[in-house]
């Protein structure tokens, strides 16, 4: 058979023949006097035990070992690997689909917004934070932060939610939250040297849990994120967050803080 033919018996591409040859599964046949490869019955079993494989969803690599193997041991071993990383992928496809059904929901119901799709937890931070009285400028950033945090934030992002998630379920603390938040939009337009400046900085740091605090460091104000929020609110407010960065890094740690 040449190389078309035996392609067609097994219903693979020939040119999914020629890359086996390439990756060394499938010997490559001597070539006849016309330059011809000529392959044999050997060569399609081969060949159909490859696409078996290959269907199967194993790598070229693992087919190579078990191919190479005459016990199936290690095919045993594949194959078990294989149908654990599937079930894996079957419980992550299930828990997605549970997060689609909610958002359809909440799109039927007309609530759905732009930081719907965040995970679980800050979804369940986001609508502690978002009660029914009128969000401040300063409390949409910070719904805007939390959100951006659940991408950026890493194992991070979890000890925040940790922290924070018990003490926005305390309603007096909501609305002390939301009267910090009313005070920093009363510095949009203050300048660096208002007087209003400290002791609000040191009521922001006295109301951020320390499991919160613990992330943070001196050199937190200058990192190039920290100066980007900065820059996008008012002198006064920005001189604040760095007050109150300070003000949490100087917070003596405990044992079991993360740093």
């Amino acid at each position: 058979m040449r190389i078309g033919e035996i392609a067609a018996m097994v219903g693979v591409s020939t040119r999914a023949v020629r890359h086996y040859h390439h990756q060394g599964l499938l010997p490559e046949p001597q070539r006849r006097a016309n330059g011809y490869r000529h392959y044999g019955l050997r060569d399609a079993i081969v060949l159909a035990r490859i696409r078996r494989l290959t269907e199967l969803g194993l790598s070229l690599d693992e087919v190579r070992d078990a191919l190479a193997d005459d016990g199936g041991r290690d095919l045993r071993e594949i194959l078990v690997d294989l149908d654990r990383e599937l079930a894996e992928q079957e419980q992550r496809i299930r828990d997605r689909r549970a997060r689609l059904g909610k958002l359809i929901e909440r799109a039927e119901r007309g609530e759905l917004d732009a930081d719907s799709t965040v995970s679980p937890g800050t979804a369940e931070l986001l609508a502690a934070l978002n009660t029914t009285e009128p969000t401040s400028p300063m409390g949409v950033l910070e719904q805007e932060l939390f959100a951006l945090m659940d991408t950026t934030g890493g194992e991070q992002r979890d000890q925040v939610l940790a922290a924070v998630l018990p003490f926005v379920e305390d309603p007096e603390t909501v609305a002390r939250g939301h009267e910090l938040q009313r005070r920093l939009d009363e510095l949009a337009d203050a300048t660096p040297d208002d007087p209003r400046i400290t002791p609000l900085a040191e009521e922001l740091a006295d109301n951020i849990p320390a499991e919160v605090s613990a992330l943070i460091g001196a050199d937190d104000a200058g990192h190039s994120f920290s100066t980007a929020l900065f820059d996008s609110m008012g002198p006064a407010q920005a001189e604040v967050l760095r007050r109150t960065i300070r003000l949490l890094a100087q917070r003596p740690r405990v044992e079991g803080d993360v740093r």
